[in-house]
């Protein structure tokens, strides 16, 4: 499991998380929401080690204060909100880098089977500066899947740390992403993944973490935590969950959407 307890942050000399907690469990996808500047990217950062904090963050019994570098790069792999390449890397080169960090170095079929994996068989050879924002995302992931291959190790369950994986994908994307990330705890692993899409969250999410101003303010099933007075409270406008329009309005919602076979 990873086990958060009593988690701050500090930022500038501003606590810009306090005191929060949850556990998130193997086979589940743990969705982190909540508006703008909630906290959901800093608390991402605490997981990863990125930020320091109060409290004490656990991944499989390790704690990630004090664990080896090695030791977490086996357990979990990250995929940040935005990664900047400063030198003219092809895809592939992109994509082994998760296999030079992970576990499964010595399988070099694993880049191209990730790329296919994420749609993206075919693109080995490309730089990765030309490809469109949601293919630079979808490489992105590649290269995390390559990193925690196997949703379980010899070290227990792996885990996906996802911020914002969908933001820059169309609908199609998005379902596949969405549908890689479901399977992969459905197989043993655990996902942790910071999402705005409200619906994309409800669909997929076995549990969701809301967050506002830095503080928890709901935790369990969907169910539960995505009712019209947590949501409006929460988001700072009035909210009706599962309404429809008053008027003929067209909408679209992913419950409704299926992958092409």
């Amino acid at each position: 499991m990873i086990v958060a307890r009593g988690i701050h942050v500090r930022l500038g000399g501003v606590e810009v998380l306090h005191d929060v907690d949850f556990t998130a469990r193997p086979g589940e996808v743990m969705a982190i929401v909540g508006p703008n500047g909630s906290g959901k990217t800093t608390l991402m950062r605490a997981l990863t080690g990125e930020v320091d904090h109060a409290g004490s963050i656990e991944i499989g019994g390790c704690d990630i204060r004090t664990a080896k570098g090695w030791e977490l790069a086996v357990r979990r792999a990250v995929l940040p909100q935005a990664t900047t390449l400063a030198f003219p890397f092809t895809v592939i080169e992109v994509v082994r880098m998760g296999l030079m960090t992970g576990a499964f170095g010595e399988d070099a079929s694993l880049p191209y089977r990730a790329l296919a994996e994420v749609g993206l068989a075919g693109y080995e050879g490309r730089f990765f500066q030309e490809l469109s924002g949601g293919e630079q995302q979808r490489a992105h992931l590649a290269r995390v899947l390559v990193q925690v291959w196997r949703p379980v190790g010899v070290d227990g369950p792996c885990w996906l740390l996802l911020d914002e994986p969908v933001s820059s994908l169309d609908i199609a994307h998005q379902l596949e992403v969405m549908a890689i990330v479901t399977r992969y705890a459905r197989e043993g692993g655990g996902v942790v993944a910071v999402m705005h899409d409200l619906n994309l969250t409800a669909l997929h999410a076995d549990r969701v973490l809301l967050m506002k101003e830095g503080r928890r303010r709901a935790f369990g099933p969907p169910r539960e935590v995505m009712t019209d007075a947590i949501l409006s409270n929460v988001y700072g406008c009035r909210l009706h969950v599962g309404a429809t329009p008053a008027k003929a309005i067209p909408f679209l919602l992913p419950h409704c959407a299926s992958l092409a076979s």
